[in-house]
């Protein structure tokens, strides 16, 4: 491949290295210039091109992602089509993703020009989330390099999304009189959630006392009747003949291995009895915070048998933290001050299915709907209203006049909700403890509804996700704990924060508005129909 800057009277043929823009006139990178092209760059009055021309051997940039996946067993695998030389593989199924972290490294040094990057070995996946990507950095690259590094692929199973396959799983938990009950439910109820990206399900709950011969009857029956059993001790592990480890050995079985390199998770217990796993949980998996039980809980139901040679080579990346996909609270203790909650009103969005109106502006009762909509969020009172503006921002912030309110102009608004989300969430003060996020399109939602929220919020001590249902679908105002605000930060495009709610692992509390919850007005016929007059 030859790179250069090339007379246009000479480029055709020649792909564009750089894009060109000239009045009436824009060509994307890649693009093949041709005999009309070259009349049209010299009327705009370009006289070179930064372009390359292929020599022979050499393919392009998406013919060689392509010869490059089809070296990769499509098993519970998806590609994306080629586009600048990138393909884009998904997981078709939840399940554990698996690379050969050797074989990777010789496929990527085959040449710079040449790339694979991929989720981390071992990595808990659902299904459509992207595991890998090809990417090929020039226009163009020899054929027999990129058959060469196709090779590398082929040579092994270098990488793949092992399913999970459903289990029946037997809990067995362990009292003492210092253990609440309460505590024993949630960590049930945590365990089912954990459950449920496998279809595995839990056949039930033994408690027993926390005693080795209570221990080991409950699981030796727990193991006759499922495919993997778990045990909660109510008391930490401590050795490898304390109370879990000496039930396993009691019960028939064997211990695998006490311990393991993962913190939180140290204090894991893998044993069997039979070919039935029996997992003592650390008492880290009483909270919903990724940790080592995570990970091997993923492994078994991917059809893996970790042993202690798997466990002991997790200590390269098993110092884990706070994660944005699953952030938690360090301590769920109750604050001891009022909580601190930021209302944050939506109102920046273009509104493109208005036909020039502007929905915000239009009038309810005789008052513009964002004007309508702060003012109830003022009257809840929680510590602070922060109003993101952006399209037509004077006529929206003009009708905010004489408000105790912040305004905060979003220039990025164009690009999507996310963007009015990050705006807001970063200029929070360090001592918010939550954001109610409202939208300002929403004229039903009254000071009540959300003084209602703002009280969940407050019951569940700040530590859960406390959103507006309607017939118990859900709906909007959302209530998000501080600790949600990383994983917002990281939030692109036109998306909310649904993702976050769903996949945070905290309590959820649903407060029942009624049909406020998902009375929005993107059209004007839903501002009529909502009781509105359209103001332009």
């Amino acid at each position: 491949m030859i790179f250069g800057e090339i007379p246009v009277v000479e480029a055709e043929g020649a792909r564009l290295a750089h894009g060109v823009r000239a009045e009436g006139l824009s060509l994307r990178k890649g693009h093949v210039v041709a005999t009309d092209d070259q009349a049209a760059l010299v009327a705009a009055g370009v006289a070179t091109v930064i372009a390359v021309r292929l020599e022979e051997g050499d393919i392009g940039e998406d013919e060689a992602a392509t010869l490059i996946a089809a070296a990769i067993v499509p098993d519970h695998l998806s590609f994306t089509p080629p586009a600048t030389g990138r393909i884009n593989l998904h997981a078709t199924a939840n399940g554990l993703f698996v690379a050969d972290r050797a074989a990777i490294d010789r496929f990527n040094r085959v040449d710079p020009a040449i790339t694979i990057a991929t989720l981390p070995d071992h990595a808990s996946v659902a299904a459509g989330d992207m595991v890998a990507t090809i990417k090929i950095i020039p226009l163009a690259v020899p054929e027999a390099l990129a058959r060469r590094a196709a090779a590398a692929l082929a040579a092994s199973r270098t990488l793949e999304v092992k399913p999970f396959v459903a289990h029946r799983v037997g809990l067995v938990a362990t009292e003492l009189p210092a253990l609440k009950a309460s505590v024993m439910d949630k960590t049930r109820r945590l365990l089912e959630q954990r459950l449920h990206p496998s279809d595995s399900w839990l056949t039930g709950e033994r408690r027993v006392p926390h005693q080795p011969a209570a221990l080991a009857a409950a699981i030796r029956q727990a193991a006759g009747e499922n495919d993997l059993v778990v045990v909660f001790g109510a008391s930490a592990v401590t050795d490898a003949n304390d109370v879990i480890p000496a039930a396993i050995r009691a019960a028939g079985g064997a211990v695998v291995h006490v311990g393991m390199p993962v913190d939180p998770g140290n204090l894991l217990v893998l044993g069997q009895v039979g070919a039935v796993p029996v997992l003592g949980a650390p008492g880290c998996a009483r909270s919903p915070k990724e940790n080592g039980f995570d990970w091997i809980l993923a492994r078994i139901f991917a059809g893996e048998k970790p042993g202690s040679r798997e466990i002991t080579g997790m200590g390269v990346g098993g110092l884990l933290a706070e994660i944005p996909s699953r952030p938690q609270p360090r301590e769920l203790r109750a604050p001891e001050r009022p909580l601190a909650v930021t209302a944050l009103v939506l109102a920046a969005g273009r509104a493109s299915r208005m036909k020039g109106d502007h929905k915000l502006l239009a009038t309810f009762d005789g008052k513009a709907l964002v004007r309508r909509s702060v003012e109830a969020a003022l009257a809840a009172r929680p510590a602070r209203v922060l109003v993101v503006t952006g399209h037509r921002a004077d006529e929206v912030e003009a009708e905010l006049a004489g408000l105790t309110v912040d305004l905060l102009r979003n220039p990025d608004h164009a690009q999507g909700m996310s963007t009015s989300l990050r705006a807001g969430v970063s200029a929070l003060s360090p001592g918010c403890d939550g954001i109610v996020v409202m939208l300002a399109d929403m004229p039903h939602v009254t000071e009540a509804d959300v003084r209602r929220l703002l009280d969940a919020f407050a019951a569940a001590g700040g530590h859960a996700i406390v959103r507006a249902v309607s017939g118990g679908k859900r709906g909007n105002p959302v209530v998000l704990p501080r600790t949600t605000f990383s994983a917002i930060l990281q939030l692109e495009g036109d998306v909310g924060a649904r993702h976050i709610v769903e996949s945070a692992g905290l309590d959820v509390v649903d407060v029942e508005i009624g049909e406020a919850a998902h009375v929005d007005v993107d059209t004007p016929e839903a501002v009529v129909a909502a009781g509105g007059v359209l103001k332009g």
